[in-house]
């Protein structure tokens, strides 16, 4: 296996969306790991309006709600990806035929080829 700590900013960004969008075909849990072990540092510091979240516990919480709250686990859009030196920004969307996200947006500080911290914002409407 390459060594996953000399990824750029983008790689590991990018690694963690391809990964995300996989639950649309496979276990919430099978894709979770697979994101943790690649992307995720153990001591990572998730900041979102429900508190704050730590470790890999917290992010495996958040995940169990967002899923809970897309209840169609569809493909989320992507419309804006970007990173400069360990800091990344992501704006996307979300529909299916229950719910939509218009405003997500998440940032990101990645180092060492893992995301550290994270903060996170999105509505869910109904459709």
């Amino acid at each position: 296996m390459a060594d996953l700590s000399r990824r750029s900013a983008r790689e590991v960004l990018d690694d963690h969306l391809n990964i995300a969008n996989e639950w649309t075909g496979t276990s919430l849990e099978d894709v979770l790991a697979e994101d943790i072990r690649r992307n995720v540092s153990e001591d990572i510091v998730i900041l979102i309006n429900r508190g704050t979240f730590r470790g890999h516990d917290g992010v495996r919480e958040l995940a169990l709600m967002l899923a809970d709250e897309l209840p169609e686990h569809g493909a989320f859009e992507y419309t804006y990806v970007v990173t400069d030196g360990r800091m990344g920004f992501l704006e996307w969307t979300y529909q299916d035929s229950k719910v939509q996200v218009r405003d997500g947006a998440d940032s990101y500080l990645i180092e060492d080829g893992l995301i550290v911290a994270q903060t996170i914002h999105y509505t869910v409407e109904p459709r």
